[in-house]
């Protein structure tokens, strides 16, 4: 079988993949065109972030079974079109988190002590020593907002530096942060005491521009601001604004908005009190060879003998209990998107309850196919169908499953609870047919959804007009419904609908829909995408 490599990847990859005698091409630098026409001779493709692998690419890759990106970000696969055309993405996304932790370590530094500008004085021949003057590091309160697997690792650091360390992350347990010695709180209330922030979330439709002109001017006048995650969490012109009207002191970026970025397009690059580095939070030659290993390991070990691991589209099972429990993966997946984006508070436990003919087949996928979309949301990439588990124990997340033989309304049923720090939902979801997920139950409402995309959440007083006055607002908007579902609670006059639209929700429609009378609330949310809506 033969493997593409087709962009620059560490040499002890290829050395695997030629090891476990499978034919290996490297062909870096491919225009669209090329990779196109080359791609259905090969069983897999190699990738870092340079290769886009769209719809058309996959579409000729006759022969192709598996995609792996040596690193964690997937913005450059179509994931949904792999899946639809048969084809494993793996990623590999524990490789870099030490790199990319100590990249935000090293901008904090570089900042406090003004490293970039005074080496650039210094080789335009000038000794400045008075006009860099810096700052120490100890005793400083650093803010990280984020503090997963690599906020974690920088909070470690940063105690090693003697600074207390406060975090902002509302899907963390407040025990868990604790163990790491580090105070949990609201992003206020870091943006208002740290002499120091440090962002590290996955860029999402709730974390973009999450740092804006507001937290700017709630920041103190001498605080620094580091963003080596992902470009998009942090306003760019609200930066720009802040550092120029003197709201805080410095600023530092490894990633942007636009990338390749430049002075065309991003004015802070012409700012002093500003550092930036090019995308290397996760360029170091022991992250670029932890994941080059990790992912010929994985490529090598599925072309060979089947077996899966780190894939983002697919269980690691056999095809006999995949063709048995997969309309349940997908079902299951978008249940727990669902559940992770109108929950509130961080998850304390998940209960899955199996009833009907779930009592003949293994569950066990379906369980982590909810915990894979339960995170997704929150975790993008990061998250897998073999990590997800881990995931779970990592923050504390109980999980309990429990079977039951019969059920009075479907032949099969699966009811999820998830138990937050400031509540409960429930959701029950079934398959129709042979593989047509939908949610049939959510709380006390009942509704026959198809979970799926982009979709618009509303909860309404059940009075006539509302619908109409609904349609009518996103009509305005040129939104296109594709779908609609009511669930009804007569009793107590409340509805909720959810519609499916074309695309995603802006912010701006959101806050017109939720002004609307009888709206008591509404949610954009974004659902893994199932077949033709």
């Amino acid at each position: 079988m033969k493997v593409l490599i087709s962009d620059n990847l560490a040499p002890v990859g290829e050395k695997i993949l030629r090891e476990a005698g499978l034919e290996v091409d490297v062909k870096t630098g491919l225009a669209p065109e090329e990779l196109k026409k080359i791609i259905p001779e090969y069983e897999g493709l190699v990738i870092r972030s340079a290769t886009k692998v769209t719809t058309e690419i996959f579409e000729a890759a006759t022969n192709l079974k598996v995609v792996g990106r040596a690193g964690i970000g997937l913005d450059n696969v179509d994931v949904a079109a792999a899946s639809k055309h048969g084809i494993v993405v793996m990623n590999a996304p524990d490789g870099n988190a030490t790199t990319a932790a100590e990249h935000a370590i090293a901008m904090m530094v570089s900042l406090a002590r003004n490293i970039p500008q005074a080496t650039g004085s210094m080789k335009e021949g000038k000794w400045e020593k008075k006009r860099f003057m810096g700052r120490e590091l100890t005793g400083k309160v650093l803010g990280i907002i984020g503090i997963g697997r690599i906020g974690s690792i920088v909070a470690e650091r940063a105690q090693g530096l003697k600074m207390q360390v406060i975090a902002y992350d509302p899907h963390m347990p407040e025990e868990l942060v604790k163990k790491l010695g580090v105070k949990l709180t609201t992003i206020d209330e870091v943006c208002r005491s740290s002499d120091f922030i440090s962002v590290h979330v996955p860029m999402t439709k709730d974390t973009k521009h999450l740092i804006s002109t507001a937290q700017f001017k709630s920041m103190k006048k001498d605080a620094m601001f580091i963003d080596c995650a992902r470009g998009g969490v942090v306003d760019e012109k609200a930066l720009y604004e802040a550092l120029t009207a003197g709201e805080i002191a410095g600023a530092a970026l490894d990633v942007f908005e636009v990338e390749p970025t430049s002075r065309e397009n991003c004015p802070l690059l012409g700012l002093e009190n500003f550092i930036c580095t090019p995308h290397l939070g996760a360029s170091t030659s022991e992250a670029q060879e932890n994941v080059a290993v990790a992912i010929a390991q994985q490529m090598a070990a599925y072309l060979n003998t089947g077996v899966v691991s780190n894939a983002v589209n697919v269980p690691s099972v056999s095809s006999e209990v995949l063709s048995k429990v997969g309309p349940y993966l997908t079902l299951a997946e978008m249940l727990g998107s669902f559940h992770m984006q109108i929950a509130k508070g961080g998850v304390e436990e998940v209960t899955l309850e199996y009833i009907g003919e779930f009592e003949e087949m293994t569950t066990g996928p379906i369980t982590v196919a909810f915990l894979k979309g339960l995170f997704t949301p929150i975790l993008q990439d990061a998250v897998n169908y073999v990590n997800a588990p881990l995931i779970a124990k990592e923050r504390g997340i109980r999980v309990v499953e429990s079977k039951t033989g019969h059920s009075d309304d479907f032949t099969s049923l699966l009811s999820i609870r998830v138990k937050t720090t400031e509540g409960e939902n429930m959701l029950a979801g079934t398959v129709f047919g042979k593989n047509e997920p939908r949610l049939v139950r959510m709380n006390t409402f009942r509704l026959e959804a198809l979970p799926t995309g982009p979709m618009l959440f509303v909860y309404n007083k059940d009075v006539p007009g509302v619908i109409g006055a609904l349609g009518t607002t996103l009509g305005q908007y040129d939104v296109n419904i594709s779908r609609m579902t009511v669930g009804r609670e007569k009793e107590h006059g409340r509805n909720i609908i959810l519609l499916n639209t074309d695309n995603m929700i802006s912010r701006e429609i959101l806050r017109a829909v939720q002004e609307l009378e009888h709206i008591d609330d509404a949610m954009a949310l974004e659902l893994p995408h199932y077949g033709e809506v």
